[in-house]
């Protein structure tokens, strides 16, 4: 069977054509909730735990490095195992991610309501606690994410099908950020937690009923060998290096924007979640761009066109000051515009690598597990360097001196732009070359 064969057969093809979208919801409806928790974990604690409770910069960095370091860690060995539970079933599949799943709703209320004795108990106790629960929040967050990630890659297609499937898990994943960023200011954390748990139901139930994975016989397109481990992989480790390079370039900002609104723009408090809500809504209403530039550029020429833009937008809002709320709201919209490339087309990326490595329905849980391990090394040098970094050059929340003011600015805006332009090299160099030698484009 000829890959264009293969990709017309696949469950992926389903997501193009009449009825797409019940299949787009049936798949993608978990990534809402799952990216619903995202932003509590990654954005809002760090800030939470510095006003709230009054943590340390630098202690609270250190503790959060430590937690998601843990967790990444244990990547990999989830990815294995989700290869072992795909071998058995897709049933065995779903019913090990429905427990993570309750794990993971408990340990977030955990970790944004320590215990009174916790936090009566001093700032070291504090701090022990919220790292351990954090240690195994993550986990059961992996679990589910990485099972989800292995189960759209084994549906195949080609490369403007799998965009697709990740476009809807990615898109839907938007909308839960959005109503993250808006619930905690609106309602409470209370009810942000509540409404997550819901949802993460909601969603399990959907990803159920969803279409199941085939495992054809897939012939390398490569002359490269399948290994034992994807990190002998070198096809795999260059488009692993790029995603380092630009998920770290992105996490910097997420982990800083809340201290960059405060502090840097002094905008009111009521301004925040209307920030967080461009951003993302921008994100989600990009989705059907990129896709449709995917079919006329290719999965990595677009990603490249996604990160210039983000160097573009940053670049401006280093020029920000005080009161720039309408501007900042500007980069906002265009940041976010720019994100969609990061959500929708890696995971597209890696889908379609493993096919042409022959290993689609048998090792798609190793490659996201490694996946998975990236990305939260990303987010753990963002908030293990950043933080302490920030504290070390004098910075601490709440400071508006000139001094403090400029290096908030430098780490928010300017350390992003040149780990994107490294990424942005690195795609070309690693990813974009390498295609053009092996098979290269028509012209436009």
């Amino acid at each position: 069977m000829s890959p264009a064969t293969a990709a017309a057969t696949d469950p992926a093809a389903r997501f193009i054509g009449p009825g797409a979208w019940r299949h787009g919801l049936g798949y993608g409806l978990l990534g809402l909730p799952l990216a619903f928790v995202a932003l509590p974990l990654y954005v809002i604690l760090p800030n939470h735990y510095a006003r709230e409770f009054g943590a340390p910069l630098a202690a609270l960095g250190a503790v959060l490095l430590g937690a998601r370091l843990i967790d990444a860690v244990l990547d990999p060995w989830i990815g294995r195992w989700c290869d072992r539970l795909f071998a058995r079933s897709t049933r065995a599949v779903l019913s090990a991610a429905a427990v993570a799943a309750v794990v993971l709703a408990l340990g977030l209320w955990g970790l944004l309501f320590p215990p009174p004795a916790v936090r009566s108990a001093g700032m070291a106790a504090l701090l022990g606690w919220a790292g351990a629960v954090m240690a195994v929040t993550y986990t059961a967050f992996s679990v589910v994410s990485v099972a989800h990630q292995a189960w759209g890659a084994r549906l195949g297609g080609s490369e403007a099908q799998r965009s697709r499937v990740v476009a809807w898990r990615e898109g839907l994943a938007l909308v839960g950020v959005l109503l993250a960023a808006v619930l905690p200011g609106t309602l409470g954390l209370g009810a942000t937690v509540s409404a997550f748990a819901v949802l993460l139901a909601l969603g399990g139930w959907a990803w159920s009923r969803s279409l199941v994975p085939t495992a054809p016989a897939v012939v390398p397109l490569s002359g490269e060998v399948p290994a034992v481990s994807p990190l002998r992989q070198p096809a795999f480790l260059r488009l692993l290096a790029v995603f380092v390079l630009n998920g770290t370039a992105s996490a910097v900002p997420a982990t800083l924007v809340l201290f960059f609104v405060q502090d840097r723009l002094q905008a009111p408090p009521a301004l925040e979640p209307a920030f967080l809500a461009t951003y993302f809504l921008c994100a989600a209403l990009s989705m059907p761009l990129w896709v449709r530039l995917v079919a006329r550029l290719g999965l990595a020429r677009t990603w490249l066109a996604g990160m210039g833009l983000s160097v573009a937008v940053f670049i401006w809002a280093a020029t920000l000051g005080v009161g720039d709320t309408t501007a900042f709201l500007i980069v906002c919209a265009l940041s976010g515009l720019a994100l969609g490339t990061d959500l929708a087309l890696p995971s597209a990326l890696l889908a379609g690598l493993i096919g042409r490595l022959g290993q689609r329905g048998q090792r798609e849980g190793a490659y996201f597990g490694w996946w998975s391990f990236a990305a939260k090394l990303n987010l753990a040098l963002a908030a293990g360097l950043a933080l302490p970094l920030l504290a070390w050059l004098g910075y601490t929340p709440g400071a508006r001196t000139p001094e403090a003011l400029h290096t908030l600015t430098l780490a928010y805006c300017v350390l992003p732009c040149v780990l994107k332009l490294l990424a942005g090299g690195a795609l070309y160099r690693l990813v974009i070359r390498p295609e053009q030698r092996a098979a290269p484009l028509p012209a436009l």
